[in-house]
């Protein structure tokens, strides 16, 4: 092969790599992966977790749409969006993994927010596996409604966390809570365990989230009951 046609080889091979780089760029963009690696989402939906206008929300859908990073469908007048292979979560997956070894900033961001997590009090999944078996321990869904019909850790209950404190009087004293949430880097597994130790309850969280559960291959459920 002539070296100019090699060269020119690798110059497009990389912009079409490059290309996932570009749709990866916005932190909006990587947070709507994250929202979609939950469940499918309706663009209104999308746009009123991430705070966007639903014009900015359509474009940065586009732009991940034209680096077939996540997929559309049309129901009546709503779009629905989807990422559009697992292999995507994976690599938000990766991106987040160099950026927590590598990057000292996204330690100390974590560490102002969260405080002290407690990190060797938290539930391996494999672990958890393991527990959930037990009659004494209780699983515990703390995202939004919609998301755990979409799916969720098979056994577990949907307790959104905005909902605790009232359900509090479902949850017996006797038994052990484990809380899980969208991920690593999401609040609601360590409000959960918050509250519930602070009223009298033992309770970790699971290191991971339902996602990653998910994408390691383990037990999951689709629309199953929700209640206590």
């Amino acid at each position: 092969m002539p070296r100019e046609a090699h060269r020119e080889f690798k110059d497009r091979l990389y912009g079409q790599f490059a290309r996932i780089g570009k749709a990866l760029s916005s932190p909006h963009r990587l947070e709507i992966l994250e929202l979609l690696a939950q469940g499918e989402r309706t663009v209104d939906s999308l746009a009123t977790e991430v705070g966007l206008s639903l014009a900015n929300t359509s474009q940065h859908l586009q732009a991940l749409r034209q680096a077939a990073l996540v997929d559309s469908r049309k129901d009546g007048l709503f779009v629905s969006y989807r990422l559009s292979d697992p292999t995507v979560f994976g690599l938000c997956t990766a991106i987040r993994t160099v950026a927590e070894r590598q990057l000292g900033d996204l330690e100390r961001l974590v560490r102002e927010h969260f405080g002290d997590r407690s990190d060797a009090e938290a539930v391996e999944m494999n672990e958890l596996l393991k527990r959930a078996r037990s009659k004494h321990v209780v699983v515990l869904d703390t995202r939004p409604p919609s998301e755990y019909a979409a799916g969720h850790i098979a056994g577990a209950i949907s307790v959104p966390v905005d909902d605790l404190q009232r359900r509090l009087r479902q949850l017996p004293k006797g038994k052990e809570y484990v809380a899980y949430c969208r991920g690593p880097c999401c609040v609601y597994a360590d409000r959960a365990v918050e509250i519930l130790r602070s009223n009298g309850r033992h309770a970790r969280r699971l290191r991971e989230g339902f996602p990653e559960w998910r994408a390691a291959g383990l037990p999951v459920e689709v629309n199953a009951g929700s209640g206590v």
